[in-house]
């Protein structure tokens, strides 16, 4: 099973869900708003939503727009990795063994028979028993993002502070495509920002992968080959949707977007620096 393309796959229907808002109601959560209304607008509505909505509302006078949003995003993200810390370090160290896994790829290559397709399968998973890796592992990550994803994008959308709140004088409640005829220009800057952070994002653990990979050559005396990717068209595409989705959703939602990208990217090289402190 590629594991790579299955989570490109999911994250693509976890994108047409954020894209149909999952929720019908445009009522606005404000800080008087009670648990048994949110009830009413669903599970989802009421135990993420609603939550993250009031986060929102309660930080806002204290901290600023900008500054709760970025709050309740960098808590929900530690949250997350609490949950699924085992999951990051088997998806890094799969970018690692990319190398070795084409090898057995290419040995097998047009071999499509049974016997032939048993022995592939047995030898990629020796490779992952060599690393303690379990390929499956990973996914979990995506399945956990997917209603705190959807319940996000809600949460901005209702939002009481989100909606009333300026940041330089801007609503992050606009889209950048309404920012831009209104002259609004920090929500295009926003936007900008979050795709360069997520592009950044999406390569950094093949950049890191890369580099460990030319250490360990260079340890062995051998030339370093780059792994192939066999998924670039299905990685930028994916990234292209992003960008268009953002494009005309709520800025609060690519500030959402720009600063889980950016923990992200430090998870990952903190995570690379622990599993490789020995060398």
């Amino acid at each position: 099973m590629n594991t790579k393309r299955l989570k490109l796959i999911l994250s693509l229907i976890a994108l047409a869900l954020l894209l149909t808002g999952c929720s019908t109601s445009t009522e606005l959560i404000t800080l008087d708003t009670t648990f048994s209304e949110a009830m009413n607008d669903g599970f989802l509505s009421a135990f993420i939503t609603y939550p993250l909505s009031q986060a929102i509302n309660w930080l806002t006078p204290r901290t600023g727009i900008f500054m709760a949003i970025s709050i309740v995003t960098i808590v929900l993200n530690a949250i997350v990795l609490a949950f699924t810390f085992k999951s990051n370090v088997a998806m890094q160290k799969m970018q690692e063994i990319q190398p070795e896994l084409q090898k057995i790829q290419a040995k097998y290559e047009g071999r499509s028979d049974e016997m032939s397709q048993q022995r592939m399968a047995m030898e990629m998973q020796q490779l992952y028993n060599k690393y303690n890796i379990n390929p499956l592992g990973s996914l979990a990550v995506t399945f956990i993002q997917f209603p705190l994803l959807i319940g996000m994008y809600n949460a901005v959308r209702r939002s009481d502070a989100v909606a009333n709140a300026t940041f330089m004088n801007a609503s992050l409640s606009l889209s950048p495509s309404q920012a831009i005829p209104a002259g609004k220009w920090v929500c295009l800057v926003i936007f900008v920002l979050m795709v360069v952070m997520q592009f950044i994002s999406i390569k950094i653990p093949q950049w890191i992968a890369e580099k460990r990979g030319k250490e360990e050559a260079d340890k062995h005396h051998k030339t370093y080959k780059k792994p192939e990717n066999q998924n670039i068209a299905m990685t930028y595409g994916m990234l292209a949707m992003v960008a268009l989705a953002m494009f005309s959703i709520p800025t609060a939602v690519s500030l959402y977007y720009c600063i889980s990208s950016i923990v992200n990217i430090a998870k990952t090289i903190v995570i690379d620096q622990m599993t490789h402190k020995e060398a």
